[in-house]
């Protein structure tokens, strides 16, 4: 049984102001020449779909024109909501669009039947899970303990019942434990969203969506494929790719990662302004791409920005390595307020507006706010 297991799409994205959606609807076009070259069983994607819960037009049409596309090959597509996806608006006329091969995993409510497939060493057992907080859990199981993200997935894994003689594959969308996160992921408060990856015990492969780098959980059959698009500069190093996980007999299974070439790349790159600007440095080069640059000019040069759009025209991000920025502390220092947790966001806050920090008392109400918010909110 091939898969192709994808996740993390964001579509309708915007970064610094600029629309993805032309970069999206590239990559997807290179996907499809991926599924055809590998000819696969099945297609899974694990959540994170759109961008936002209320989508745009253009990213609802481009998800419809990508789904056309893989119904014409006869692929069957397993697909769930992540934590940026409305369950109930991707679920939308999701038993009529079944009969196209077409699988959305419903608005979770304690009960998932397996879709099953077929092949040489028999049938495939595949569970959509969607992405859930232990709210969603609790309500359909009030007699268990629920109180962490891994209470819950241990509660909703368990009441699927699987046939561990079988070959079992699950589709779903949480932060497990130990995975490496972009800045471009959501942050959740003080890490209360952690998954412990024992409750996937029992399974041959987890499609893993939500954390945006490829990288496997302690083995491969727990499998992070991320994005297929950067979609921060903290991924500037990363390698785009599509996992390919094949099962053969229980027991048996290999995962590959085919890479994927983006329209425009994501870059970082540092110099002075003359040099950024000396036509022989920048001439042959793919001024086209999505940049992040670093000028190490002492003095500001005035409107840098607009005058280096001139020659980079998708310049994304601008900013200063020299004397001044190194004295306020080195540039992997000054941490971009999106990379901090919101409990250290208003840590800052009050010390700020208080002239002193938190007390330890102060600091465990706020977060047990905080974290009813992060559990409750949609």
């Amino acid at each position: 049984m091939k898969i192709v297991h994808l996740s993390d799409l964001h579509l309708g994205k915007r970064i610094d102001q600029y629309s993805m959606l032309e970069d999206q609807a590239y990559i997807l076009k290179e996907i499809l020449k991926v599924i055809d070259s590998e000819a696969p069983d099945a297609v899974l994607i694990a959540g994170d779909v759109y961008d936002k819960s209320i989508p745009s037009t253009e990213a609802v049409e481009l998800l419809d024109s990508f789904l056309v596309r893989l119904a014409q090959r006869k692929l069957p597509v397993l697909l769930i909501s992540g934590n940026h996806d409305s369950p109930e608006r991707l679920s939308f006329a999701s038993r009529l669009i079944a009969g196209s091969g077409i699988f959305f995993s419903p608005v979770y409510n304690g009960r998932i039947e397996p879709i099953l497939l077929s092949d040489d060493y028999g049938p495939v057992s595949f569970y959509l899970l969607p992405f859930v907080k232990p709210s969603h859990v609790r309500r359909f199981f009030p007699d268990e303990t629920i109180e962490s993200y891994t209470d819950a997935l241990r509660v909703a894994v368990k009441a699927l019942q699987i046939d561990t003689s079988r070959r079992n594959v699950l589709v779903t969308h949480q932060f497990v434990t130990g995975a490496a996160r972009s800045d471009s992921e959501e942050i959740s408060v003080g890490g209360t969203d952690n998954v412990d990856a024992s409750v996937f015990e029992g399974f041959d492969y987890v499609a893993l969506g939500h954390i945006h780098g490829p990288q496997n959980i302690g083995s491969e059959r727990i499998r992070y494929c991320g994005t297929p698009l950067k979609y921060s500069f903290s991924e500037a190093g990363h390698e785009k790719s599509v996992t390919v996980a094949t099962l053969e007999e229980k027991g048996r299974l290999d995962v590959r990662a085919v890479p994927l070439k983006p329209l425009r790349d994501l870059r970082e790159i540092e110099g002075s302004y003359e040099e950024l600007t000396f036509r022989p440095n920048y001439e042959g080069t793919d001024t086209g791409d999505y940049l992040h640059i670093t000028l190490t000019d002492e003095d500001d040069v005035p409107d840098a920005i607009g005058k280096l759009r001139l020659i980079y025209p998708n310049l994304m991000k601008l900013d200063y390595n020299n004397t001044r920025t190194r004295s306020q502390g080195t540039l992997a220092e000054l941490e971009d307020p999106e990379k901090k947790s919101p409990l250290t966001l208003f840590s800052d806050f009050y010390e700020q507006q208080n002239g002193r920090p938190m007390s330890d008392e102060q600091a465990a109400f706020a977060k047990k706010i905080m974290e009813t918010v992060w559990e409750d909110s949609l």
